[in-house]
């Protein structure tokens, strides 16, 4: 399978050096960023093509992986998908605009195209998936960051925000795809808070989820990429691990 990247930065960097085509079949073959050098130089990296021209890299590849912004998604998606070609998106919160949603679920439909969407910087999305539709009543984030990964300047413990997901995204579009990823699993504009805390290292996640079925929490310590704080590494790893999956003949948990 080969593989176009969309945005060339640190989580793109991650999954090129982890991926090995001898291994799992996969070929990261071509890279595109509105910043060419970038491109070049992980291209280079690869051994691979830096893209001067999006259509044709598309034209070439099986599979589109984005790394680079929810604009980013809304402006080539329908595109990629148009061409009858899968993608996997990492900038979920794109997709929390409703009528985006319905344009590219149908774009894909209509083109035989699948859009992926990896778990992310959390963990436990599998049960959400699984209890969505089966008596789940509450389901909560709270997301504790510190200042340098909100590219904030603060001393002191704050809320920053406290409210639904569709709203977190957008002003934290850079930030909280982990909202989006949560609020598509379970088909509800989660509740969500999001602290910023100079007192820690980490990324935390706290997933809360309550019904029927009855209650389970999770709490996920990410370190961010070194590269990039405004992400956490388990997100890149998570992609590491679906692009994998497309040839294992048994798939555990996905």
């Amino acid at each position: 399978m080969k593989v176009g990247i969309i945005g060339c930065g640190a989580i793109a960097n991650i999954i090129t050096t982890s991926i090995v085509p001898e291994d799992n079949g996969i070929e990261i073959a071509y890279f595109f960023d509105k910043d060419i050098e970038r491109a070049e130089n992980l291209a280079s990296l690869a051994g691979g093509v830096a893209a001067l021209n999006f259509d044709e890299m598309v034209d070439n590849v099986d599979l589109v992986l984005e790394c680079a912004s929810p604009d980013s998604v809304r402006h080539f998606a329908p595109k990629v998908l148009a061409k009858g070609r899968d993608m996997i998106v990492m900038s979920i919160g794109a997709f929390m605009d409703f009528d985006f949603y319905t344009e590219i679920e149908e774009i894909a439909k209509q083109n035989g195209a699948k859009i992926h969407l990896p778990s992310g910087a959390i963990v436990g999305l599998d049960g959400i998936r699984a209890v969505a539709k089966f008596g789940l009543e509450e389901v909560s984030l709270v997301t504790r960051k510190s200042p340098k990964s909100l590219g904030r300047d603060i001393n002191e413990i704050e809320v920053l925000f406290e409210g639904k997901a569709s709203q977190a995204v957008k002003e934290f579009p850079l930030n909280i795809n982990v909202a989006a990823t949560i609020s598509l699993a379970c088909q509800r504009d989660i509740d969500v808070k999001i602290i910023v805390d100079p007192n820690v290292d980490r990324n935390v996640h706290e997933i809360t989820a309550r019904g029927d079925f009855g209650e389970f929490k999770t709490t996920t310590m990410n370190y961010p990429c070194a590269a990039n704080p405004k992400t956490s590494m388990l997100a890149a790893l998570s992609a590491i691990r679906l692009l994998k999956s497309f040839n294992e003949t048994i798939c555990v948990g996905m």
